[in-house]
């Protein structure tokens, strides 16, 4: 059987690519390697040789970038970077571009932006737009669609509730409560500006990891069977000296 070839030897089509930004604070790799180590739980499977965008826009003074370390650290946890943005230094540029880094400041690009940890995610376009009225604003977002894996969702300043699901390798963050109707895998954080009265509530419980007001609990060796799959409630519980993940059966008969 014969197929038909272009009459082209080269073409170019758009693709609607979904390209991870990765918003720093910081450029050294040892130091960034901690926090990476304690926001995904030292899991080198986290990402899927997912695209990515480093956006240097939120460092004031930068004196050199370890270019090498940066993206061995990356590349560690699976993430291609392409691109960079937010370099003003003609010096810098200049490294981004010797190892082949596209500098992308003046590109219109589709992003999901990551938090840099629990406690402080970053708005993603999935963070519900302002009310255009004086009554007052929605606050919970609702997302009927299986989030899948390496996207993020962010229910900024209220709850938010996942009617599909979550797929492994993806991340559901609210300023309140989440509430998973589907089943429940990848990072869930609830409270991500310090409610430590926020709650995650699932139907079918099975994720990566859980947080709560920045306080987490990872399931590297797997959920326990006593929970897994089964309708929970997850919590902070306070004692004398700390505070805990506390995972407790929901009742919904």
């Amino acid at each position: 059987m014969s197929r038909s070839v272009s009459a082209r030897s080269i073409e170019f089509h758009n693709m609607n690519l979904g390209v991870i930004l990765v918003l720093l604070n910081r450029v050294d790799p040892a130091g960034l390697a901690d926090e990476l180590h304690k926001m995904l739980g030292g899991r080198p499977d986290t990402f899927g040789q997912e695209p990515v965008i480093l956006d240097f826009s939120e460092i004031d003074v930068l004196d050199r970038i370890d270019w090498n370390g940066l993206l061995s650290l990356l590349r560690r946890y699976r993430l291609q970077p392409i691109g960079i943005r937010g370099l003003a230094e003609e010096t810098h540029l200049a490294g981004a571009r010797r190892i082949g880094l596209a500098v992308l400041d003046d590109v219109s690009a589709t992003v999901e932006k990551r938090p840099q940890s629990p406690e402080t995610p970053a708005a993603s376009r999935e963070t519900p737009e302002p009310a255009t009225d004086s009554g007052p604003t929605a606050s919970t977002l609702y997302i009927d669609r299986f989030v899948r894996s390496g996207q993020q969702i962010y229910a900024q300043g209220g709850d938010l509730v996942l009617l599909g699901g979550v797929s492994p390798g993806s991340e559901v963050i609210a300023d309140g409560n989440i509430h998973c109707f589907g089943p429940l895998a990848g990072r869930a954080l609830a409270g991500a500006r310090g409610d430590a009265n926020a709650r995650i509530i699932a139907t079918c419980f099975g994720p990566e990891l859980v947080a709560v007001a920045g306080i987490y609990r990872t399931f590297e060796r797997g959920v326990p069977a006593s929970i897994a799959g089964h309708a929970v409630v997850v919590r902070l519980k306070a004692s004398a000296k700390n505070q805990s993940i506390v995972i407790e059966p929901l009742q919904i008969n």
